[in-house]
């Protein structure tokens, strides 16, 4: 009797588990397939009050315009090259920085790695200004580089490889010493293949923080021709009204890219969130 009542209450408590799960979905979701929706309305029916779910017809016309309306050649090559060049730099230097913050012994280690975390624990908006400054300084406004300029070095990246490195026992790289290998060897043919699957996840969720960086594109880049997709979706919103079904239409054309790119590598992506809270 006692069996037969818990086997009943572990059914109940899936079945709610389930159903909580199931309306997260559909609440997450749910943004995504208005936006294809309406980027098939007209503007009238995307303003109606009660709004229409589904549009009369489909207007395919809303993607013509947005594509007239925004250089998409020009921000789907400035978007690949930001995210490409950020990736390089975080896979780059974060591996070194992590590497010698998780196994190397040095003066202000603890030091330097709290400088890390206060950066993380810091807006990124605070930042916006003295990196504007030393990108004009540099003359490097409205160009590729300046787009990569905040990416070069990653407070999140040193971080997460610290714990990917800090996983991999000591006794691994002291073999490798004691065989004849130098530091550097030991980081570069013992230590840095071994958190391939670290630097896997790093490399998605850079790609896909650069992808949804929005206010920095904004401010250092002004000719619409260097903007990435986020930033020159920007400038489709205007200032008294909006054409909400073409603003629908060029954000579904600049999601479809990180969309294949988690549909690649979203093993990845959920081993990178799950690393990210503990060794």
């Amino acid at each position: 009797m006692k069996s037969n009542s818990m086997v009943h209450s572990k059914k109940t408590v899936t079945a709610i588990t389930y159903i909580a799960l199931i309306l997260g979905s559909v609440v997450m979701i749910f943004p995504f397939v208005w936006m294809i929706l309406t980027s098939s309305k007209t503007i009238s029916e995307s303003m109606q009050i009660p709004p229409s779910i589904f549009p009369a017809q489909l207007m395919l016309d809303n993607f013509v315009e947005a594509v007239k309306s925004l250089p998409f050649m020009n921000l789907y090559i400035n978007t690949a090259l930001m995210i490409l060049f950020r990736v390089l730099c975080a896979v780059a230097f974060s591996s070194m920085a992590g590497y010698a913050f998780a196994k190397l012994k040095f003066k202000g280690k603890n030091l330097l790695f709290t400088i890390v975390l206060v950066q993380m624990m810091l807006p990124s908006q605070i930042f916006i200004i003295p990196q504007y400054q030393m990108v004009a300084k540099l003359s490097a406004a409205d160009t590729v580089f300046a787009l990569v300029f905040p990416g070069l070095v990653s407070a999140f990246g040193t971080f997460f490889l610290r714990q990917a490195y800090m996983g991999i026992p000591n006794e691994i790289g002291e073999a490798a010493y004691l065989d004849g290998c130098n530091q550097w060897q030991v980081f570069t043919k013992v230590m840095f293949p071994l958190t391939s699957s670290s630097v896997a996840a790093l490399c998605v969720f850079t790609a896909v923080f650069a992808y949804g960086d929005l206010m920095w594109p904004l401010v250092v880049n002004s000719d619409l021709k260097m903007m990435t997709l986020s930033s020159g979706l920007a400038t489709l919103r205007g200032q008294f009204s909006t054409n909400f079904p073409v603003l629908m239409a060029g954000s579904l054309l600049a999601m479809l890219p990180m969309v294949v790119l988690y549909m690649f590598f979203q093993r990845q992506f959920i081993e990178g969130v799950a690393m990210t809270g503990g060794k």
